[in-house]
């Protein structure tokens, strides 16, 4: 059975109230606060170590937060799993794509539509369909998925997240390792999501790639968030510059 959702507070479609992640003696992040509307697009950065990904765990639902609380669409998630998160329209994609070996494209993607929403089997075969299709993966849909390539894991990583019908997408450096051609098609593929009203939550190292698509950008700082606001205005912020260089801007 899955977990019943209690009400949490409204006006904040995503929400992450005192934040703390500790692994032993290891304070990961500390004290933080996250909100995000409908359909906003939020770039997260900062150096490695700073507890980015280890908050997309904890938003998804991978990891359970030592303290804090998050609330997603108006409920209180904080002890939901991650896979009742999935079905509730909150999903995340990883920085190293795992398909599932020894299936094809077509069935890693149906299986990940299957397990999301529940619907139909004709309904979730056509967002199959459409979720390869918007991701350009419609010719390679019968290829065993473990002889991809990087660039078409990465498609196959957002195909799968997609297939779910997700409200939400948490996107974890999925342009890391592409060429700049390959991180372009990426970005055209994410700006289609916007346009169908999908939220996004997108870590990311290649920054230039990040603000075609966010139109909020946070830095993270040793689990602390340390900027939040106009992209332009944050990667010339002088704690944001220090993070990164480890001066001030000249």
């Amino acid at each position: 059975m899955h977990q019943q959702f209690q009400k949490g507070p409204r006006g904040e479609f995503l929400s992450a109230k005192g934040i703390s992640k500790s692994f032993g003696a290891l304070v990961v992040i500390e004290d933080l606060d996250f909100t995000m509307g409908v359909n906003d697009a939020v770039g997260i950065v900062g150096p490695n170590g700073a507890g980015k990904t280890t908050l997309l765990s904890i938003l998804a639902g991978a990891f359970a937060p030592t303290s804090g609380a998050i609330s997603f669409a108006g409920h209180d998630v904080t002890a939901i799993t991650a896979a009742d998160r999935c079905k509730a329209g909150l999903v995340r994609t990883h920085q190293v794509p795992k398909p599932f070996s020894g299936m094809t494209v077509f069935e890693n993607v149906f299986v990940a539509a299957a397990h999301g929403e529940l619907s139909p089997r004709d309904e979730t075969y056509d967002r199959v369909v459409d979720s390869l299709s918007l991701c350009g993966m419609l010719q390679v849909a019968n290829r065993q998925a473990d002889t991809l390539g990087l660039l078409d894991r990465k498609r196959l990583e957002l195909a799968r997240a997609l297939a779910t019908n997700p409200k939400l997408m948490l996107l974890d450096e999925i342009g890391g390792g592409l060429t700049d051609s390959e991180a372009s098609e990426l970005v055209a593929t994410i700006q289609e999501l916007r346009r169908r009203n999908i939220g996004i939550v997108w870590i990311e190292h290649i920054v230039h790639i990040l603000l075609q698509v966010a139109d909020r950008l946070i830095c993270m700082d040793a689990g602390r968030i340390i900027a939040d606001g106009d992209p332009k205005a944050v990667m010339s912020d002088e704690q944001v510059m220090k993070a990164y260089l480890g001066r001030s801007p000249l």
